[in-house]
């Protein structure tokens, strides 16, 4: 059973079995007890795959650019991203749709490498958030410096009277 899977194994094996019959996804979901969603995604996958998609396939598989664009390419050429993800040996072909979404939003720059780690705060390079602070911290010594002769002369001219 895959471990992110709502379906058993014997869930799984009747719904692929219903597939092979000509049923679709909602009608075996209906049939073996299993979420429609679960089901539903194990129909995109049977539908790449055939009776392999009861065959796990190692997690977080990480594509090139290159490859990416190559795929999402032929998608906006025209062709099936089912017979694509057949073709490129892809789990399903719901791995192409963001890819797509993302190279129509923002272009070669959406299927580029993210890099890993926490984002920046927006607006704030890593450069200038260090001479911000060192700023804050002088804004902040200034400040109590002013406070502070500003109390020294009242005790002068309170001395004075």
């Amino acid at each position: 059973m895959r471990v992110r899977s709502s379906l058993t194994e014997d869930q799984r094996v009747a719904a692929v079995a219903l597939f092979e019959d000509g049923m679709g996804a909602v009608s075996a979901a209906a049939k073996v007890g299993g979420g429609t969603n679960a089901v539903v995604v194990l129909y995109d996958r049977w539908r790449v795959r055939g009776r392999h998609a009861l065959v796990e396939k190692p997690d977080r598989q990480h594509f090139s650019f290159e490859f990416k664009l190559a795929v999402v390419q032929r998608v906006l050429a025209g062709e099936n991203k089912i017979e694509l993800a057949r073709e490129y040996g892809l789990s399903s072909a719901r791995i192409i749709e963001p890819w797509v979404r993302g190279y129509r939003r923002d272009g070669d720059e959406a299927l580029r490498p993210k890099r890993a780690g926490r984002r920046p705060a927006p607006g704030v390079d890593p450069g200038e958030a260090s001479e911000l602070d060192r700023l804050r911290e002088e804004n902040e010594r200034l400040r109590t410096q002013v406070a502070y002769l500003g109390k020294l002369r009242a005790l002068r001219e309170q001395g004075r009277r």
